[in-house]
């Protein structure tokens, strides 16, 4: 019986070892936010959802990104669906939300409020959160630039987040600061970048992607 019961062990234990190992589970993150996210005006899959999952495969990543984008959302929209958009589960939530603040001029305090509401209940639902960040032009003044531009910043540091500063960062360490020299990564409207403009993005973006992708794979 002995012998019988070794055998059937020893058998067992070499059918495991030629099974193949585990795969690791891809990684489920939602992108929230605005027109940017959305992908208005692009042809589909030249968004930056597509070209970001593309970026990311690229370099390795086994992710799966969903667009939560919804164009002229404001922050104030963005805490509106937070909930049902965590309702899906995602182990991270990347936000990109303010511009549409900016153009109707709100408060930063408003913006912050909102913005920390949708990384405190993200968090409470166990979700890790990244930030990506918008930047005010001069002409709302320099004291409006500097409060608003802080508050992503300011989140990340209080919440500890994964930052990346800067939605059009791709775009502005290609061209610099000039809305005349970056009109070829531009769409007509001048608001919205081109696929170009979007792959300059998705480039200077990717790296704190990466790593806030290992942040989520650590804390699955």
């Amino acid at each position: 019986m002995r012998k019988l019961l070794k055998r059937i062990f020893v058998t067992f234990g070499l059918s495991l070892a030629g099974l193949p190992a585990a795969q690791a589970e891809t990684l489920r993150v939602t992108v929230l936010g605005d027109s940017l996210v959305q992908g208005y005006g692009l042809p589909q899959g030249e968004g930056l959802v597509p070209q970001l999952q593309a970026w990311l495969v690229a370099q390795g990543a086994d992710v799966a990104l969903t667009n939560a984008g919804v164009s002229g959302d404001t922050t104030a929209g963005g805490v509106s669906r937070i909930d049902w958009t965590l309702a899906d589960q995602p182990q991270g939530l990347i936000v990109l939300l303010g511009g549409n603040d900016l153009l109707r001029g709100l408060p930063p305090t408003e913006t912050r409020a909102n913005l920390e509401e949708i990384v405190t209940r993200a968090q409470g639902a166990g979700v890790e959160v990244m930030l990506i960040g918008m930047q005010a032009p001069l002409n709302y003044g320099v004291e409006f630039k500097a409060e608003f531009d802080s508050i992503y910043s300011d989140l990340a540091e209080e919440h500890d987040l994964i930052l990346h500063p800067a939605a059009f960062l791709g775009i502005i360490q290609n061209v610099g600061t000039d809305p005349a020299a970056a009109g070829a990564y531009m769409q007509a409207d001048g608001i919205h970048p081109n696929a170009k403009g979007v792959a300059l993005n998705v480039a200077a973006m990717g790296p704190a992607v990466q790593q806030f992708l290992a942040k989520v794979a650590e804390g699955s």
